[in-house]
């Protein structure tokens, strides 16, 4: 009997081990694909422009997966060797901490949660199983281990001297990537206002409001009210551009985006989606978002995935891109790539040359796609962000 006893715990141990080891992976897999459709050949003339360009991509969420970013992965969309492959100057990288069951675009609540499984199937601290917050120091906290063992390969950006040193070094024989950090959705604040000078002493520069469903900040385009700001909403995006903390209004309802283009006093970003006039998907957005976006110095990032821009070809990214600069001028035209954000995509971000061969197909000029692939990020990056000095403290919770 005891010898069956102990045999049975054995096939426990054996199972939980093989789950624990195996499923994180799995579950990837069958999350961030690749659709492996043909893709257009690429020019001599983009090769050799897209060894010049300085690539910014303003939302990946490669930090929610269980994967050294510093390794080549045979998963997912995004690590250091192919963000160097692609010439990827500086990657915002996304923290994401709560996702509905049932996710979808039209309608969620904030009642159910996807990734609370996979952090403990990831086998994440426990601090990180039941609080939103420490999952974000958790990702911030992954982050700069992967810095500091990068051999100065991967640099993290939080400052816009920051920005000029990593530029600086990638005139070097052996240029750096830079990352810095973003959230997706600030319910991580978890009804504390003093928990944002916690994200921000980690790192982090950049903040959407809202998610995939409604906080009590505002409401989300995809949530059951998709309302407005809410007061303590309206402070939050106070003491963000107080701190310099970049405010992105991509998952937040109409009212919501309407809301922050009144009271914005910085650029304001839509990090990664797309736009009503080349792709009807309502997270997109309409011409009078983006000219409201473009009075505030902001940019639209362009993402890669079908609901985004209705197909994965790297000429319907171009299609979206081009829309944007001729309703309000190539200065707000970005990247937005959601790579690794639960998203088919065509090519992964070692084959961003596609998207600078694209642009060339469309028309675009060298210097409107230097602009377009990163300059224009850089700019925003550098106005938004504030030097490296004392951060306005908030003592008060609302």
């Amino acid at each position: 009997m005891r010898r069956w006893l102990i045999g049975i715990l054995l096939l426990i141990a054996v199972a939980a081990l093989a789950f624990f080891a195996l499923a994180p992976g799995m579950l990837e897999r069958g999350m961030n694909k690749i659709d492996g459709k043909p893709l257009p050949q690429v020019s001599e003339r983009a090769k050799a422009l897209h060894k010049t360009l300085t690539i910014v991509d303003l939302h990946s969420d490669t930090l929610l997966w269980k994967r050294n970013l510093l390794d080549r992965a045979d998963r997912g969309h995004m690590d250091l060797p192919r963000l160097e492959d692609g010439n990827v100057a500086l990657q915002i990288l996304a923290s994401t901490t709560k996702s509905p069951k049932g996710q979808n675009y039209d309608a969620n609540s904030g009642d159910t949660d996807n990734i609370t499984g996979l952090v403990i199937a990831q086998l994440q601290p426990v601090r990180t199983w039941n609080s939103l917050l420490e999952r974000s120091l958790w990702h911030a906290e992954k982050l700069h281990r992967a810095v500091a063992e990068s051999a100065g390969k991967l640099r993290a950006v939080a400052a816009p001297e920051d920005i000029d040193a990593l530029l600086a070094e990638r005139r070097g024989k052996v240029p750096p990537v830079g990352a810095m950090l973003s959230i997706e959705g600030l319910h991580g604040l978890e009804g504390r206002l003093t928990n944002l000078d916690k994200l921000y002493a980690a790192g982090f520069r950049m903040a959407g409001l809202t998610h995939f469903f409604d906080n009590d900040l505002a409401g989300s385009m995809h949530g059951l009210n998709k309302g407005g700001l809410t007061a303590t909403g309206r402070q939050v995006v106070e003491a963000m551009e107080a701190k310099g903390m970049i405010v992105d209004i991509a998952h937040c309802s109409n009212a919501c985006v309407a809301d922050i283009l009144k009271i914005a006093r910085r650029p304001v970003v839509s990090s990664h989606g797309g736009v009503q006039a080349t792709c009807k998907v309502n997270r997109n957005l309409s011409d009078e978002q983006i000219r409201g976006v473009a009075a505030t110095g902001g940019l639209v990032g362009i993402g890669y995935w079908d609901a985004a821009v209705c197909d994965t070809s790297p000429a319907s990214v171009a299609k979206a891109m081009k829309h944007v600069r001729d309703l309000v001028g190539i200065g707000h035209v970005a990247l937005g790539s959601d790579y690794d954000g639960a998203t088919t995509v065509r090519f992964d971000t070692s084959k961003l040359v596609q998207v600078t061969q694209a642009l060339i197909d469309a028309g675009f000029s060298d210097d409107e796609i230097r602009a377009a692939m990163g300059g224009n990020a850089i700019r925003v990056l550098k106005a938004g962000l504030v030097p490296l000095t004392p951060p306005l403290s908030i003592t008060a919770a609302p």
